[in-house]
């Protein structure tokens, strides 16, 4: 049997805005409430893998990288300027406003407000 994750969990103060943030952002779609009673906001991200937003009181800030095609990083780029959300090459300093990865052609992270930070990698 091929391993495939179904989803993770991704803690925020407010799992609600967490998911429409990343959901707009990536150009995702958000789904309906998730658990039994509702404490989940999933994100789809793929056939077989969701991000599912959780409220947490203290979130610890985790790191998401996705590898995206040259088109649909151009997209989350044009989201992210016109959102007025910094970015940046270096996850040390995800404000810098450049895009010139260090591990591929082109590549960002950008950070939402509970401290996730994600990456997102174009092979051009």
């Amino acid at each position: 049997m091929t391993i495939t994750l179904n989803h993770t969990i991704v803690p925020a103060a407010d799992h609600r805005e967490a998911a429409r943030f990343f959901a707009s952002i990536m150009g995702l779609e958000q789904l309906p409430p998730a658990g039994r009673t509702g404490h989940f906001a999933p994100v789809r991200v793929n056939e077989q893998l969701t991000l599912d937003f959780m409220t947490v009181a203290e979130p610890e800030g985790h790191h998401l990288a996705f590898e995206v095609d040259p088109a649909t990083f151009d997209q989350i780029l044009a989201r992210l300027r016109a959102a007025s959300v910094p970015y940046g090459s270096d996850p040390a300093h995800p404000d810098n406003g450049r895009i010139d990865h260090p591990l591929c052609p082109r590549g960002l992270f950008f950070a939402d407000a509970f401290r996730n930070l994600c990456e997102v990698m174009s092979p051009a």
